[in-house]
């Protein structure tokens, strides 16, 4: 079973390019000017009033540098001065894909809510047509935080949010517009229940076994590997791993910051302790299918990835280190 999915990232707002790149619309810009952070309150001044009904109507609108000082409250000027950077950003390059790789390789400054954004829909771009639950669920991974924990000897991954009780908030003014109901229970995703992911995708509430050698360590190989063809337009091999002696690093990513901590003590020569090995829940091989793109000094050389949680048991994926961290010889390769 497919059909579609993730409906409150808004992909239905904006349209594909003759290459497949995501191009951005006025519809999307007026869903970012939609959000509550730039809504007026009730006690707003006629400078925000007046300058946020004139960007509804015409989202592309320049706006000096006067009309933002107009504003009286401090908070509501720099929120506008956020927003302006960040559609200055998108409207510099021809895709939303472009525009996320200049965010990651430049290191520019982006809201976290906004890169988790792009990212969702880059992927919801990737992914569309997929009759895979698993691979949709791991995606997941790539824009929220999952919380772990073991369960009859299977490692499970929930959406940390959800399980805070905050499945019910809209994180966009696309869910309110959707009436999407809040999440009621969490179901580990299996061959029995995965037909319903479609219907429930926008509540985030199915768990996803991430056991070494499970389909979600499947899964999540499948969509590293359609992540770097994508955004690079390098085929890879991308294969899970059941132990963390099986590798030795020639090329390391770390998925997440807890993971590239890891990585680079072992890259040192140290010795890991129980405890943080036991924080490893995803290790992986990938190789590139010509090996002429990588750097020199280990070209032909399997690169590792690392995934790991916390402390606290949270997995917080940077899937932009899959971007920059990879080693090739010429960065800037875009599809």
């Amino acid at each position: 079973m497919s059909g579609d999915f993730w409906l409150s990232c808004g992909h239905h707002l904006v349209d594909r390019d003759a290459g497949g790149g995501l191009r951005i619309t006025d519809e999307f810009l007026k869903a970012y000017l939609a959000r509550p952070e730039l809504a007026p309150p009730a006690d707003a001044g006629p400078a925000e009033r007046a300058l946020h009904a004139a960007v509804l109507i015409e989202p592309r609108r320049p706006i000096t540098p006067a009309e933002i000082a107009a504003i009286t409250d401090p908070d509501a000027r720099e929120n506008w001065h956020v927003m302006l950077a960040f559609r200055a950003q998108l409207l510099a390059h021809p895709t939303l894909e472009a525009a996320y790789l200049d965010i990651v390789r430049r290191q520019r400054k982006v809201p976290h809510l906004f890169l988790n954004q792009i990212v969702q829909l880059i992927l919801r771009n990737i992914l569309d047509g997929s009759d895979d639950a698993f691979v949709l669920r791991a995606a997941e991974l790539f824009f929220r935080a999952q919380r772990l924990a073991l369960h009859e000897s299977a490692l499970i991954a929930a959406d940390e949010e959800t399980l805070a009780g905050l499945g019910g908030r809209a994180p966009s003014p696309l869910i309110s517009m959707l009436g999407l109901p809040a999440a009621a229970e969490i179901d580990v995703l299996n061959e029995d229940n995965a037909a319903g992911y479609w219907r429930r995708s926008d509540l985030f509430d199915m768990a996803l076994d991430f056991t070494a050698g499970r389909r979600g360590q499947q899964a999540l190989a499948a969509l590293v590997k359609d992540w770097i063809a994508h955004l690079l337009g390098l085929e890879v091999t991308v294969e899970p791993l059941q132990a963390l002696q099986d590798a030795a690093f020639s090329w390391y990513v770390g998925l997440d910051a807890e993971a590239t901590r890891l990585c680079d003590a072992l890259w040192q020569g140290e010795d890991l302790r129980d405890a943080a090995q036991a924080s490893v829940v995803g290790l992986y091989r990938l190789m590139f299918a010509d090996p002429s793109v990588m750097l020199d000094k280990v070209r032909g050389e399997p690169v590792y990835l690392m995934a790991a949680m916390t402390a606290d048991k949270v997995l917080r994926l940077k899937p932009q280190n899959l971007i920059t961290g990879l080693p090739l010889r010429q960065l800037e390769a875009v599809t």
